[in-house]
């Protein structure tokens, strides 16, 4: 099955078909994206604030609460980003902004699990401080801003 016949046969299942009809869904869907922005990205930049050492030792031990709640927000941010990216997937497969969205999540993903593997702990405050944490919370700041500017930059394409 050619590629193009595979997104016209996601943009035809019943359930994508649905979001686009009844009226309220796809604004909700929508909404609950961003909410899964906000939650992720406001968990992420208090962490990465104390890897860059902005923020003091009084803070570390929420750092592993936070990592968690970011996950919880990626999690509902990449469900909903499916869900809406299904009803249209043929254009956003085409679309620059959509693909540089896609490279830079990926590039996101791969410089948080970078960190923890280089922190040796499932808690990353040890790496408070030193370069390999000060570079990943440069990096993942740069990549989350550049997620979220390029996913809004779709529409406008």
């Amino acid at each position: 099955m050619p590629l193009t016949s595979f997104f016209e046969w996601i943009e035809g299942l019943q359930a994508v078909r649905l979001i686009v009809t009844v009226p309220g869904i796809y604004p909700m869907i929508s909404a609950l994206h961003i909410l899964g922005i906000g939650v992720l990205f406001g968990s992420i930049l208090p962490v990465d604030l104390r890897l860059l050492g902005v923020l003091g030792a009084d803070f570390d031990a929420v750092v592993p609460a936070l990592i968690r709640l970011a996950l919880c927000g990626f999690a509902l941010t990449a469900t909903t980003g499916i869900v809406l990216a299904s009803v249209r997937i043929g254009s956003y497969a085409q679309n620059p902004a959509f693909l540089a969205k896609l490279v830079i999540l990926l590039a996101a993903g791969t410089n948080a699990i970078a960190l923890r593997v280089a922190s040796h702990t499932s808690d990353v405050v040890g790496m408070v401080g030193g370069l390999g944490g000060r570079t990943a919370a440069l990096v993942s700041l740069s990549l989350w801003s550049g997620a979220v500017v390029a996913g809004r930059w779709i529409a406008f394409i």
